[in-house]
């Protein structure tokens, strides 16, 4: 009980910080001016017998300082305001909060690495198949094809434009052999098609000079 503590006369005032180094954390009480360390509490477990409550106070706790040599001692220490008290559980219950689940992940990767491994391989004569829409030919089906172009030999020519025939009856002379070539575009310079024969021009002025006055 806190109320049996000298609480007008404390032993000694100062200012209380809490630390971690791996899952153990450490209650440090320090000199308010300079820092110096007066006593320091490990703590590995929280709630535990290095940090208790007391029955009749929010503020006042109980806790075990260690020297580094093995002595212990116990000794009551307490907040004047009280939300540094309940700063000080939260800082607490956070660090060892922390400390579990780093513990589970832990674990949990350990399962991980002794458990049977996933094999995606395929085994021996193991076949997959693919079902792709629209891309399966139907069996028995004849699909429409392109024609193709003509080979050598086998060009088709268009017929000549209106007015391309002559009075001689003058056929479009043959391909020349560049034409004769797979693959060689058909251009007006390869053809060579008869030119129409310009009739007489007429004598436009005969009848103007037939007409009377």
């Amino acid at each position: 009980r806190a109320a049996e503590w000298q609480l007008d006369q404390p032993a000694w005032s100062g200012r209380l910080r809490i630390t971690a180094k791996g899952s153990t954390a450490f209650i440090k009480l320090e000199d308010k001016s300079s820092g110096e360390l007066f006593a320091q509490a490990p703590v590995e477990q929280f709630p535990g017998i290095a940090v208790e409550g007391v029955t009749d106070s929010s503020r006042y706790f109980v806790i075990r300082i260690e020297d580094g040599n093995g002595r212990r001692a116990f000794i009551g220490v307490g907040f004047v305001d009280r939300g540094d008290a309940f700063d000080f559980n939260v800082a607490l219950q956070d660090h060892f909060k922390w400390v579990r689940q780093q513990s589970e992940l832990a674990r949990q990767a350990q399962d991980l690495e002794q458990g049977p491994k996933l094999d995606l391989g395929f085994k021996e004569g193991q076949t997959i198949k693919l079902n792709i829409a629209n891309m399966k030919k139907k069996e028995g089906g004849t699909g429409s094809t392109r024609p193709r172009p003509a080979g050598p030999g086998g060009l088709s020519l268009l017929p000549p434009p209106p007015g391309g025939k002559s009075s001689s009856g003058e056929r479009p002379a043959p391909l020349s052999t560049a034409a004769q070539l797979p693959g060689t575009p058909i251009t007006d310079s390869l053809l060579s098609w008869p030119q129409p024969t310009a009739a007489p021009a007429a004598d436009v002025w005969g009848d103007f000079a037939k007409a009377s006055g």
